[in-house]
């Protein structure tokens, strides 16, 4: 079974080296293993991909952390990390046959980067099972693949980072923002209402005033 890790770990000489050892003394193969720049200058990113039981998924994490140069490590799924790689395929291609391997990239979302007289070279990003779907199709076509490389996977883990991530990279955890819906104002702060003091007149009555009139009369 695969199991990728997403290790964080000093940027020095040798790192690279000690890791690959680690997983030598286990005995465990590595499928993709991919180096990069992290966020931190200090830090780099380690994307790791290996081949091994269930079981011992957790002896490897392990492992890692005995290492003094690791800063962090992080397994991740398929399903809750974005999983991406990146691989050119040169393929031999005529004047006869371009049109058909552009028709072909179009249906696998894969860019044309390079044209020569007597080749193709096409690029394409995602999951490693659709770039294995375009080597095979491209090999059952009987088109004749020059050359291919790969960058081995990359994988970041969807949503917000952990807190414990957070503080092994240095950083607090991001705060949530709570909306702004306005202060309630002070009794005192409240404008009076001016006709609170004022009362209702008390009502005219006409039978009143047509008797007053009469007596007058």
């Amino acid at each position: 079974m695969l199991h990728t890790f997403v290790a964080l770990v000093q940027d020095k000489p040798g790192v690279l080296t000690r890791v690959a050892s680690l997983f030598r003394r286990l005995n465990i193969n590595i499928v993709s293993l991919t180096v990069g720049e992290s966020e931190r200058t200090d830090v780099s990113r380690m994307t790791i991909v290996c081949e091994a039981p269930d079981t011992a998924a957790h002896r490897i994490r392990a492992s890692l952390y005995k290492l003094e140069i690791t800063v962090d490590i992080d397994e991740v799924g398929r399903s809750e990390a974005v999983i991406r790689e990146l691989c050119l395929i040169k393929v031999a291609a005529g004047p006869k046959t371009r049109s058909q391997i552009f028709e072909l990239a179009n249906v696998f979302r894969a860019r044309v980067v390079d044209l020569a007289p007597e080749s193709i070279m096409l690029e394409m990003t995602g999951a490693a099972s659709k770039i294995e779907g375009l080597v095979q199709v491209l090999r059952e076509s009987e088109y004749e693949i020059l050359e291919v490389s790969r960058t081995g996977r990359m994988a970041m883990r969807r949503g917000f980072h952990t807190s414990r991530v957070l503080k092994a990279l240095g950083s607090a955890p991001p705060k949530q923002t709570v909306p702004d819906f306005g202060t309630k104002p002070e009794p005192d702060e409240i404008l009076p209402n001016e006709f609170a003091d004022v009362h209702e007149e008390e009502e005219y009555d006409v039978t009143e005033a047509v008797d007053d009139h009469g007596e007058e009369g």
